[in-house]
């Protein structure tokens, strides 16, 4: 890797990674990233050049939103041909959406573009945050011997795992192992070395040329199912004035009461133009629909198979869809093949 023509781009969001505890009061504040020199002191002994763009001011993650998402976009479209990679600094609560919704914006993307975060912050002593950065930024520049990116896909980087963005979800607020990708293998190992599982790494655009989206809609809800739910809860639901899509939680592999009211609802709600996506409430396995009477019903009805789609990715998709104008039977279309890597089929 030469550092002549290396550079990375750091882009601070915000969270809980660019905080310190405040001496006097003890709680956590953002600190300017001017200052990470001080807290990452090992960040000197990169070769090539780290650039620094911070939010201002920084997110909590709890609300980030598809403005910010649409900011992020233009940031990384705007510097692309500047950078070999960008790393983004993200609270980890919607980090998962983040990346989901990136990876759909960012067509034809060609560079890694690593999101990464902290459950402690950067200035605390057994802080996540500083191997989390420093590994992120080395797979950011990591190049195979031709000069072809490693990894050209949008991902998260948590605790010596490499994911795929819109494969993973948080599944833990207390340890350092906070993400997983249950449906999809890890883009890549962290120990003493980086281990890259380039089989499973996505390099269809390896020559291709980005094309930024800003489109997004967000006439979108979710409805999880539970033993019990009643019918005005589902009526109120499907009645949101303005809905276009629904992601439906369900039951083991896409199952759901057969009660002829819900059934009925959600008829109705896919006739009016409404797209039903189904996705499992359980954290690995897929949607099989004609596997069970229950979830063939639903098939029935007009709901959407969402395969092993995680709700994160679902959402974010079906913005992007929507956003861009596509009708409910392309829509519907679109969500059962995948566009990014996000579903096996």
């Amino acid at each position: 890797m030469s550092p002549d023509n290396t550079s990375v781009l750091l882009i601070y969001t915000g969270g809980t990674i660019g905080m310190i505890e405040n001496a006097e009061t003890g709680a956590l504040e953002n600190f300017n990233f001017e200052h990470l020199q001080k807290h990452v002191p090992e960040l000197q002994n990169f070769t090539f050049r780290i650039d620094t763009y911070q939010f201002d001011p920084p997110m909590d993650s709890s609300d980030m939103d598809p403005d910010a998402w649409r900011k992020l976009v233009r940031i990384i479209s705007d510097n692309y041909n500047r950078y070999t990679g960008f790393v983004i600094l993200h609270g980890t609560d919607t980090m998962a959406y983040t990346a989901s919704a990136l990876s759909f914006m960012l067509e034809g993307l060609n560079k890694p573009v690593i999101l990464t975060g902290s459950q402690l912050p950067i200035s605390v002593l057994r802080t996540d945050g500083k191997e989390n950065l420093l590994t992120s930024i080395e797979i950011a520049t990591a190049r195979h011997s031709g000069g072809r990116p490693i990894v050209p896909e949008v991902c998260i980087f948590f605790e010596n795992h490499l994911m795929r963005g819109n494969r993973t979800t948080k599944i833990n607020a207390e340890n350092f192992n906070a993400f997983r990708s249950y449906n999809y293998p890890v883009l890549a190992s962290a120990g003493i070395h980086i281990k890259y599982n380039n089989v499973q790494i996505h390099t269809e655009n390896a020559h291709g040329q980005l094309r930024p989206h800003y489109l997004l809609d967000t006439d979108i809800a979710i409805l999880k199912l539970f033993p019990g739910i009643q019918e005005s809860v589902v009526d109120a639901i499907l009645a949101i004035k303005g809905l276009k899509a629904v992601v439906l939680e369900t039951y083991g592999s896409g199952n759901a009461p057969r009660k002829e009211w819900f059934l009925r609802r959600l008829h109705d709600a896919c006739e009016q133009g409404v797209v039903i996506v189904n996705v499992t409430q359980c954290n690995a396995g897929t949607v099989e629909m004609e596997r069970y009477e229950t979830g063939y019903r639903l098939m029935q009805a007009g709901v959407v198979c969402g395969y092993d789609s995680t709700t994160e990715s679902a959402v974010t998709k079906l913005m992007f869809l929507l956003g861009h104008n596509y009708s409910p039977a392309e829509v519907r279309e679109l969500m059962n093949r995948p566009i990014a890597g996000e579903i096996t089929i």
